[in-house]
C-alpha cells in the first residue's frame, strides 16, 4: 500500500516553505495533468500549470517562488526556491526502486569462487565470474554479466544487459543503465612501418606510405568507476593497454557515449549523449560536454571547462573556458566571427541594391541624353 506524506513533512525534506494546510497527506508525486486524485501532489513549476489546477481534485501542489497562486485554486502548497533541485529531492522521497529478485535467482549462475554478499540481489540468467566480488546491497537485474575477478561495491545497481569486464573496478552506488559496457578492448592498433597516419603528421598533411598490416595491441588493463558514478544505456568504457581507464567519483555519463582507452575523467562532470573521447586523453574535473562533443586522442581538458554541442576538440583546452565548434574554438571568438559573417551579409545586400540603384540612374541618363555625372552615394 502507498504511504501517505503530509505537505509539511515534505516541505521539511525538500526546504520549501508550506502555504495553507501543511497536514494535507499525498500518496504520489505527477506532473499537473496526470492529476487524477486527492491525494496526488502534482509538481507544477510552470505558470500553464495553474491553469490546469482548477480542473483537477487535487488538494495541494508544488509551485515555484516565483509563481502566485490565486485563492481557493488550493488548500495548502510547497513554495521551493530552486524547482530542479527539489524536484531531485521529491524524486527521492516518492521514489520507485526496480522490481529486483530477493536473493539469487535460480537461473543465474555464480562461479564457486565469487564472493556475493548476502544482501546482494542477483537477477534471472546472471552470471558472476570466477573470482568476483558482489558488494553488500548490490543489485543485477536479468541478464547481467560480471567477468572474471570484478569487483563490485555497495548498492551498486546494474540494468538489464550491462556487461562488466574482468577486472573492472566499481566504486559505491555506481548505476549501469541496460546494455552499458564496461571493460572492452580498447580500439589500440600499429603499423610495422611507418604508416598513412604517421607519414601524414610527419609531412604536414602529405600522406607517403600504406598500413600494409595492422597489429593488434592488446587491452590487459581494466576499467574504474569510482563512487557515484553513473553512465547511461548502451555507452561503453574500453579498457587500458596497462593501468587503468578511470572515471572519478561523481560524474554522469549519458547514454551513446564512447570513452576510449586509457583515458581519465575528474569529478563531477557531465558528459552529454553522442559524445566520444578518444584514447589517452586527460579530463579535469567538473567538466561539461554537450551532445555530439569528440575529444582527439592525448589531449588535456582543464577544470571546469564547458564544450558546447557538436564541437570537435584537437588541442588541449585550458580551465575555465567555453568552446564551441570544429575545430572547437573560444565561444566568444567564434560569435564573433558569426557576427561579422552576418554584417558580410548585410553589406553585400547593400551592395546589390546600390548596384540596382546606379544602374536605374544611368539608365535615365542615358535615355534623356543628360550627360553623366558622378553620383553619390
Amino acid at each position: 500500500m502507498t504511504p501517505l506524506r503530509s505537505l509539511q513533512d515534505i516541505a521539511t525534506q525538500v526546504q520549501g516553505t508550506v502555504v495553507g494546510d501543511g497536514s494535507i497527506e499525498v500518496t504520489q508525486l505527477v506532473h499537473p495533468m496526470m492529476a487524477t486524485s486527492p491525494q496526488d501532489l502534482p509538481f507544477a513549476i510552470e505558470p500553464q500549470a495553474l491553469e490546469i489546477l482548477p480542473h483537477t481534485p487535487v488538494k495541494a501542489a508544488i509551485v515555484s517562488k516565483e509563481m502566485t497562486v490565486p485563492d481557493g485554486v488550493l488548500a495548502g502548497y510547497i513554495v521551493v526556491e530552486r524547482p530542479r533541485v527539489a524536484l531531485a529531492q521529491l524524486l527521492n522521497i516518492f521514489d520507485k526502486p526496480v522490481h529486483a529478485y530477493d536473493g539469487v535467482h535460480p537461473s543465474a549462475i555464480v562461479e564457486s569462487s565469487a564472493q556475493v554478499d548476502p544482501s546482494a540481489k542477483i537477477g534471472a540468467f546472471v552470471y558472476v565470474g570466477e573470482g568476483a566480488k558482489i558488494g553488500k546491497g548490490a543489485v543485477l537485474m536479468s541478464h547481467v554479466t560480471v567477468g572474471a575477478e570484478a569487483v563490485l561495491g555497495e548498492d551498486v545497481l546494474l540494468h538489464s544487459g550491462a556487461r562488466v569486464g574482468e577486472r573492472v573496478i566499481l566504486g559505491n552506488r555506481v548505476i549501469l543503465q541496460h546494455n552499458v559496457s564496461i571493460g572492452a578492448d580498447g580500439f589500440s592498433y600499429v603499423t610495422p612501418e611507418k604508416g598513412s597516419i604517421e607519414s601524414a603528421r610527419e609531412s604536414g598533411g602529405k600522406i607517403e606510405a600504406q598500413n600494409s598490416e595492422i597489429i593488434r595491441i592488446n587491452s590487459i588493463g581494466t576499467v574504474i568507476l569510482e563512487d557515484d558514478v553513473e553512465v547511461g544505456a548502451c555507452s561503453t568504457i574500453d579498457r587500458a593497454n596497462l593501468d587503468a581507464t578511470r572515471i572519478k567519483k561523481g560524474t554522469k555519463i549519458d547514454n551513446l557515449v564512447m570513452i576510449g582507452h586509457n583515458n581519465t575523467l575528474g569529478e563531477n562532470c557531465l558528459v552529454a549523449g553522442q559524445a566520444g573521447i578518444s584514447g589517452s586523453c586527460k579530463v579535469g574535473d567538473r567538466v561539461v560536454m554537450a551532445g555530439q562533443v569528440g575529444l582527439k586522442d592525448h589531449i588535456s581538458i582543464g577544470d571546469d571547462v564547458i564544450i558546447m554541442a557538436k564541437s570537435g576538440v584537437m588541442n588541449d583546452i585550458d580551465p575555465k573556458s567555453i568552446i564551441v565548434g570544429a575545430p572547437a574554438k573560444p565561444h566568444r571568438e567564434v560569435f564573433q566571427t558569426l557576427g561579422y559573417v552576418n554584417k558580410l551579409k548585410d553589406m553585400h545586400k547593400d551592395m546589390i541594391a546600390l548596384k540596382k540603384r546606379v544602374n536605374e540612374l544611368e539608365t535615365a541618363q542615358q535615355n534623356t541624353g543628360t550627360p553623366n555625372e558622378p553620383v553619390e552615394v
